[in-house]
């Protein structure tokens, strides 16, 4: 997507996500990718499937991917220009043959929406996939309802198919899931998409022979601030404040000593 932020704010607004955009170069993917593949040898695939959690923490490399000027860009043209880095997780789906499926069952997302599992209010989330790998139907794609996010949160309930990745094991309904209107959002590896917390989206199974990974970051202004609720129970052990100035301090900055805001 090659646009300006104004126009990235209207699509983002009227229909609740942003796909392709461009966020790394040849050069960048590269140290992207050879960096992962260490982390890969270091604790093994099946562990890297969804493990890899706040890592930017403790690896300059993710942290300045996660602070990257061309990924903020579009966060703040969303966002608006002081944005909170609230969690960051590395997510891939493996061949079945270099990561057996567990009972035979493939994983997959079922229909759900990220703010359904965060404990905050007073803001919205925006959630990233920066691929790392090209993304298409045969490998998982996100699939997106449009204009979903103007919904408000949607019931969930425990998952009916085995194999639903998300930590919950909740899904929304299919009757309550507009799948008639389902975009899918195949990328280049280098591209992010970036959804709305109320969005409902959902990925299939990766059955093809090729990896799928992506690094998924999610972002709040500093107007957000956290909740107690039995039902969205969270920790923020590594909020970092990437653009902006925060007068609120509803989160600690957590910022590692080696990351140096610019944005």
């Amino acid at each position: 997507m090659k646009t300006d932020t104004n126009q990235m704010k209207d699509v983002y607004d009227a229909n609740g996500f942003l796909t392709e955009v461009d966020v790394l170069d040849e050069k960048e993917l590269h140290l992207a990718q050879k960096e992962h593949m260490k982390l890969e040898e270091k604790f093994g695939k099946e562990y890297t499937q969804y493990n890899l959690h706040n890592i930017h923490m403790q690896y300059e490399w993710v942290m300045n991917f996660a602070a990257h000027p061309n990924l903020l860009k579009a966060i703040t043209a969303v966002l608006g220009p002081n944005v909170i880095l609230l969690d960051s997780r590395f997510i891939c789906k493996y061949p079945s043959s270099e990561v057996p499926h567990k009972d035979n069952t493939p994983p997959y997302v079922a229909w759900h929406q990220d703010i359904k599992y965060w404990g905050f209010e007073g803001g919205p989330v925006a959630s990233v996939w920066l691929a790392f790998d090209d993304v298409d139907a045969e490998n998982g794609v996100l699939q997106i309802i449009p204009g979903s996010h103007k919904q408000g949160i949607l019931e969930h309930r425990i998952a009916e198919i085995p194999g639903n990745m998300l930590t919950a094991n909740q899904e929304i309904p299919e009757h309550l899931v507009n799948v008639e209107d389902l975009v899918e959002c195949p990328l280049k590896a280098g591209q992010m998409s970036v959804h709305d917390g109320l969005t409902v989206h959902a990925s299939e199974p990766n059955m093809s022979d090729r990896r799928r990974c992506g690094f998924v970051i999610r972002y709040v202004p500093t107007t957000a601030y956290p909740v107690e609720d039995p039902e969205r129970p969270r920790t923020f052990p590594a909020t970092v404040l990437v653009a902006g100035t925060d007068e609120y301090n509803h989160f600690k900055d957590n910022a590692p000593n080696f990351f140096t805001k610019t944005f």
